[in-house]
């Protein structure tokens, strides 16, 4: 990765999770954060997180984030100053100070920031955490999740249309669980549902294909496997030889005659929220679920760092690289090869 990375050199919190107060200047650009269980290590690596554009490497609700007291969090800050290319930057996020609690601000050289999108251009964060562990064991969701997050580093307006798919796909399931079949209401969710979920999809594939490409390559994996991304998904599937507008023209057609199904069945059996990730170990030929968690460690690892290279390509700069507990379930060939 040849593009500058991002250098944190002051990291300051306010009622932040488990932290009253902190104020930490870093004269490195690795750092281990070393402690007792209980200590906040991973408390502080979110509080990072956080000045990047998202939910954190927690995915946490706002109301978990400010410091507990009499059974309520209060409200709660978090500040870095970064060494750049350009010189020194100053980003903050927290509670909103006009008291709107669900409400996170950000705040770029002093500056408001409208939107997480131009703070995007300027930050950007990567992680691997104990949670990601879990990843071939558990449901799709949770690889769906994984997936967007890989989207939205590279193409911001990525959670808009998940978002907006989400909640046209919730207000249509409503209404069909209460038996209020108004054709022209539920026709007008369906549209937003069609649009949105060709848009979700195609904004998948064309990160699928890239990084693909960069494992492929094996630029920024070195001594971890080689890996391929596959993506179930109808959607994406056509996409691959159908024009969107007539993917979503078929979906939007499906969606209607699926009313009384969907009605049954409480969900939507078509949309953007079927498609599940699979990751293959290249040299074996194998899926991820069937590999030993070693294995599985190792395949993220290179993901991730396939991941960070697309982003220095697109954004000019290197992102933050946060690994919590990284080290397990690597064998000492590969550990010392992530430190190297």
């Amino acid at each position: 990765m040849t593009a500058p990375g991002l250098f944190l050199s002051r990291l300051r919190l306010s009622d932040f999770r488990s932290w009253q107060v902190l104020d930490a200047s870093f004269d490195a650009s690795l750092i281990c954060i070393a402690g007792e269980n209980g200590a906040g290590k991973t408390n502080l690596l979110e509080a990072i997180s956080l000045l990047a554009p998202g939910r954190g490497l927690r995915g946490a609700r706002m109301a978990e984030f400010g410091r507990q007291q009499a059974g309520a969090g209060l409200p709660w800050a978090v500040a870095g100053r970064f060494e750049t290319r350009l010189g020194a930057m100053d980003i903050g996020t927290g509670t909103d100070p006009e008291g709107h609690s669900e409400r996170r601000v950000y705040r770029l050289d002093g500056q408001a920031v409208r939107s997480q999108a131009m703070l995007a251009e300027r930050v950007a964060a990567v992680w691997i955490t104990p949670q990601m562990d879990r990843l071939f064991q558990e449901g799709a969701s949770g690889r769906r999740r994984f997936l967007d997050r890989l989207v939205w580093a590279l193409e911001p307006g990525h959670a808009r249309e998940v978002a907006a798919h989400d909640s046209a796909m919730a207000e249509r399931n409503r209404l069909l669980g209460e038996g209020r079949a108004d054709p022209s209401w539920l026709a007008g969710l369906e549209d937003a549902m069609a649009r949105h979920a060709v848009a979700v999809a195609a904004a998948r594939r064309a990160l699928m294909l890239r990084l693909n490409a960069e494992l492929v390559a094996g630029r920024a994996t070195g001594a971890f496997p080689a890996a391929r991304l596959e993506i179930a998904c109808p959607i994406l599937g056509a996409l691959a030889e159908t024009p969107a507008v007539t993917v979503e023209d078929t979906l939007r057609q499906g969606l209607a005659a699926d009313r009384r199904r969907d009605a049954a069945a409480g969900g939507a059996a078509r949309g953007a929220h079927k498609a599940d990730l699979s990751l293959i170990h290249m040299p074996k030929s194998i899926s991820a679920e069937f590999c030993s968690t070693g294995e599985q460690k190792a395949l993220l690892v290179s993901v991730v760092l396939a991941h960070a290279t697309l982003i220095a390509e697109a954004r000019g700069f290197a992102p933050l690289l946060l690994l919590d507990e990284v080290a397990a379930h690597l064998d000492p060939v590969r550990r010392e090869a992530l430190f190297a």
